[in-house]
């Protein structure tokens, strides 16, 4: 099974990837980082990332009745100059992970960049 490490290092050979974290969204906890971050700090952007992860996974809006799991699989925000791609990492503990890419909008493709993030974040999983 992959590492987190090996995992980020992964995530930060999708085109335009300019930073990637694993964040713990219970707490607001960087796990694990690689590249840059938007804020110049992991922690702090970890911290903000995680308001914004609780909000869509803990509202109503969301929930699915047949799922009793968290019922976001990702959230995409977009800028004029980057994407956030924040995928939510299934576990068999009770855990709650969340890896967030920091994606170049000129260089990065958003569907492709999407796919790979949810392929990384099942193999840290399940190996």
């Amino acid at each position: 099974m992959p590492g987190i490490d090996e995992c980020l290092s992964q995530a930060m050979t999708i085109a335009g990837a300019r930073g990637v974290s694993l964040i713990d969204w219970s707490s607001g906890l960087t796990l694990g980082a690689s590249g840059d971050s938007p804020t110049g700090d992991h922690e702090a952007t970890a911290a903000e990332a995680t308001d914004l992860v609780r909000a869509a996974a803990e509202s109503p809006a969301f929930a699915d009745p047949d799922d009793a799991g968290t019922p976001v699989r990702d959230i995409i925000v977009t800028s004029d100059r980057s994407y956030h791609l924040l995928c939510f990492v299934g576990t068999v503990f009770d855990s709650r992970l969340a890896l967030h890419l920091w994606l170049d909008r000129a260089v990065g493709n958003l569907a492709t960049a999407r796919f790979r993030l949810q392929a990384i974040a099942e193999e840290l999983v399940l190996g």
